[in-house]
């Protein structure tokens, strides 16, 4: 059994904690960038309660560049290694590269978590080939445009459209279906309100009997609500909890010890039990 489908069994939400290697992250880009502090902020992350850790190369906020191939496996790959040399915490790799995909597992990385849904070249096949499991998420265009003019027909239905011909991409590469994760791409070409009806309407996506990953940590929808840049913490907590009783089964966040004691008071609460 792989650590990610233990983890799925404990029938809990699981928490995934963000570690950007990268400059220009639209919250933490830059503060990790040598290995030595991503390391010690991923073994932070899982004292606060991160179930998984997902380290990323490449920023894929509005308007943001692609890098190039070799400066994502510079940036990423020792930050896998250095991670699993301390612990056997389960850890993805956000990242839509063939190349940085076939070296984390190598790494004994647990799963890629690709915001281009294995559509760039080779991705398909060096996941297929990777045996790990896979996130595929939404996106509407490319993080360059994908905030020029969002537009669907209907909102959930064309996701779920987008997803049907994606598993079936997955089918045919020879990945099990038992290895997938759907993200709705919250953030990712829609406006606020669509961002809204997502968590909404996320219990909808349950219909493929796969699990749900929801992030929408410290997003910009997140500061409109709130009107206050510093009220994205308490913003993202209660968008994590509004998600999870949604149907998410992972959220992905920057803020782990906070989103965890959250999360065990309303579990605690639910179960009448304080553990």
């Amino acid at each position: 059994m792989s650590r990610i489908t233990g983890l799925l069994a404990e029938k809990r939400p699981l928490i995934m904690g963000i570690l950007n290697v990268t400059p220009d992250s639209f919250y933490d880009g830059g503060r990790y960038n040598s290995l030595s502090a991503a390391k010690e902020h991923a073994l932070q992350l899982l004292q606060q309660g991160a179930d998984i850790i997902d380290v990323g190369g490449e920023s894929t906020r509005p308007g943001a560049n692609p890098v190039p191939e070799q400066e994502e496996l510079d940036r990423v790959i020792p930050v896998i290694e250095a991670i699993r040399a301390e612990t056997d915490v389960c850890i993805s790799v956000d990242t839509s590269t063939a190349s940085v995909m076939e070296q984390a597992a190598k790494a004994d990385c647990d799963a890629v978590n690709d915001v281009r849904a294995l559509t760039r070249n080779g991705a398909m096949p060096a996941a297929a080939a990777s045996g790990l499991h896979v996130c595929l998420m939404h996106m509407q265009g490319q993080p360059q445009t994908m905030q020029e003019q969002p537009s669907y027909i209907d909102l959930v239905e064309d996701i779920k459209s987008f997803f049907i011909d994606r598993i079936e991409a997955c089918r045919v590469a020879g990945i099990n279906r038992k290895l997938l994760i759907l993200d709705p791409g919250f953030g990712f070409g829609k406006t606020p309100e669509h961002n809204l009806m997502l968590i909404n309407r996320l219990a909808e996506f349950q219909s493929f009997g796969l699990p749900l990953l929801v992030g929408l940590s410290r997003k910009s929808t997140i500061g409109m609500i709130t009107g206050l840049s510093d009220a994205r913490l308490s913003g993202s907590v209660a968008g994590a909890i509004v998600a999870v009783s949604h149907g998410a089964n992972i959220v992905r966040v920057h803020d782990v010890a906070q989103t965890s004691a959250a999360l065990k008071v309303v579990h605690a609460i639910k179960s009448e039990r304080l553990q």
